[in-house]
């Protein structure tokens, strides 16, 4: 059991350590050695838990949104919170990682591209990451609804408006090279606003 856990362990390090390298580098800069480098490890080694820095790279972003999702699922079920409270919690929550992971977002955008270069379907990669924060938003959307906290409108209208938001913040963080977080939050508070009934 102990042999797993250190397993589980140093596939952590590995790919917290290979997120820095891709953030620094680009993906396409990047290679196995580089990881292995930056790891302390051999390239053999490093193949015993992935097998490409494709396989790296990805389960890299997974952890990265894993850990997102699970900060969002503890303000979500939070329920001494309000419907509005915990909606604007976890936008801003949102909000923190991608100011965190300007960078990342940046090398994110140039896989994709690669990957729609070679025949690859990115909006297929990107709806598989994101279906969970859709569902979560929803889940505050329709709690807030039945309480009476927000208006009676289509809770996928009302995620696309938030999602939209938010996709607009990433590309004028990591493309535009834009900095003003605080516009960013105010244009989500004001969306909030006018969703809530008494608004």
């Amino acid at each position: 059991m102990a042999i797993v856990v250190e397993h589980d362990k140093r596939r952590h390090e590995i790919l917290q350590k290979s997120l820095e390298v891709f953030t620094e580098e680009g993906y396409e800069d990047v290679t196995f050695q580089k990881i292995a480098d930056r790891c302390g490890i051999t390239r053999t080694t490093l193949y015993i838990y992935f097998k490409n820095k494709r396989e790296i790279f990805l389960w890299s972003i997974k952890q990265l949104t894993s850990s997102m999702e699970n900060s969002l699922k503890e303000i979500i079920t939070d329920h001494t919170l309000s419907a509005e409270q915990c909606l604007r919690r976890t936008l801003s929550k949102i909000v923190d990682v991608c100011e965190e992971n300007i960078n990342l977002f940046g090398v994110l955008l140039s896989y994709l591209l690669q990957l729609q270069k070679t025949g690859g379907d990115p909006g297929e990669r990107v709806r598989r990451r994101i279906v969970r924060f859709q569902h979560l938003l929803s889940t505050i959307i329709i709690r807030g609804q039945k309480a009476g906290e927000f208006k009676k409108l289509q809770v996928r209208v009302v995620y696309e408006l938030f999602y939209g938001i938010i996709q607009s913040a990433i590309f004028r963080l990591s493309i535009l090279s834009e900095k003003k977080i605080d516009d960013i939050r105010d244009t989500l508070n004001l969306a909030v606003d006018g969703i809530l009934a008494n608004a």
